[in-house]
């Protein structure tokens, strides 16, 4: 993945700002339920948002995980819903994305081949499909099962949570082989949302975030071809986690951040309104604080996202994205009530910004990896630990 260079980061930047401006005038219908999230995800289809990843050679634009990172970032100042969405679509396929250069095995290098053209020359979007009741989205907890068939594979299960639901066109959907002992043999499958078998039922409604399209996922005897295993290869999901966990755990870091960089603006632009409470020693000290913790989560989130892009898979760079996930989960919901706390209870009528950002930075601390999980992420890799055997900690 390449770096934006000032030569086509202006192309880049400026339909990402353009789609943020598009959105936060739709945000608050969104939420609100008097507009679907479908208008959203069509403004990121229409900005071509949807090849960022994807490597160059296949017609993409190849962007850097960091630079990733501050997309999500702009977009989520617009509408963090939508943001989250569209990192669903991004957590997908990363990985994939991250094989650029690299010589794959000729069943993996179809696969690579068939997912890019679907995305950049017919505009598909993809999903993750992992979460399950009980479980959240731990793969070693998998209940989705899949059995080997004549010309391909057979599905079965029920996933939780799903984001884009049916929205995206193709989901990757993680499942354990019927017949193994353990949860350790975990592959990923590409399900379209028309095969036969697959159903939507029961639209999250949740006290925030709304435009994710959030839905329960059934497959009932779903029949894909051997072609749609991810990369061509059964049993390496788990594997692969656990020596790059940056896409399930610091995807949400940069939407995160867009979150909170929003909060502040509405504090700030609220205070300009009330010169008393704006020339308030004890305001400024207080916004001063919040505003210097942003600063630093944002520092921190670009160098764990920057060591991402610079040594992928090391423990460095894994126990990185575990302490920005954690301090950015912290800092979104403290900001928000901070700002509450500064603007008062006018700032918390029910048509007011702040209203929807408060009630969306608390679900930060509640999507992979929670607080309790990147402090044990954290601790046992400073302990020593080897974090990649996948006994060490609960995936």
């Amino acid at each position: 993945m390449h770096t934006i260079d000032a030569q086509d980061s202006g192309t880049v930047t400026e339909r990402v700002r353009a789609v943020a401006e598009k959105l936060a005038t739709r945000a608050a219908d969104v939420d609100r339920g008097l507009l679907e999230p479908h208008h959203g995800y069509r403004l990121v289809r229409e900005a071509g948002l949807l090849t960022l990843l994807v490597p160059r050679q296949y017609g993409g634009e190849g962007l850097s995980f960091l630079d990733y990172t501050k997309v999500l970032e702009t977009l989520a100042t617009g509408d963090g819903a939508t943001a989250l969405g569209f990192n669903m679509h991004n957590v997908a396929i990363g990985s994939l994305c991250e094989t650029a250069g690299t010589r794959l095995p000729e069943a993996a290098e179809r696969f690579r081949a068939w997912t890019f053209d679907q995305i950049v020359r017919h505009g598909r979007m993809f999903a993750s499909a992992t979460s399950e009741t009980g479980s959240g989205a731990k793969l070693r907890g998998v209940q989705a099962t899949y059995r080997a068939s004549d010309d391909g594979f057979v599905l079965n299960g029920t996933k939780s949570f799903v984001s884009l639901a049916g929205v995206a066109d193709h989901y990757v959907v993680a499942a354990r082989a019927e017949s193994a002992s353990e949860a350790d043999e975990v592959s990923h499958f590409v399900v379209a949302k028309d095969d036969h078998g697959v159903t939507f039922s029961g639209v999250w409604d949740g006290a925030a975030l709304r435009g994710t399209q959030t839905a329960t996922m059934s497959m009932d005897d779903v029949a894909v071809p051997r072609d749609r295993l991810f990369l061509g290869v059964e049993g390496m999901s788990l594997f692969k986690l656990v020596r790059e966990p940056h896409w399930m755990v610091s995807g949400y870091m940069g939407a995160y951040l867009g979150i909170a960089e929003s909060v502040l603006r509405f504090m700030v632009d609220f205070l300009k309104g009330n010169e008393r409470r704006r020339a308030s020693a004890v305001v400024q000290s207080e916004v001063g604080e919040l505003a210097a913790r942003l600063q630093a989560a944002r520092a921190l989130v670009y160098s764990a996202a920057r060591l991402v892009d610079e040594r992928k898979g090391s423990l460095e760079a894994n126990t990185a994205v575990h302490a920005a996930k954690y301090c950015i989960g912290e800092l979104a919901p403290r900001l928000a009530l901070g700002a509450v706390r500064i603007c008062g209870a006018g700032s918390l009528r029910t048509a007011s910004p702040l209203d929807r950002l408060l009630r969306e930075a608390s679900f930060c601390s509640v999507m992979p990896a929670k607080p309790d999980e990147c402090l044990e992420y954290i601790g046992k890799a400073t302990l020593g630990f080897n974090m990649f055997n996948t006994r060490n900690f609960a995936w």
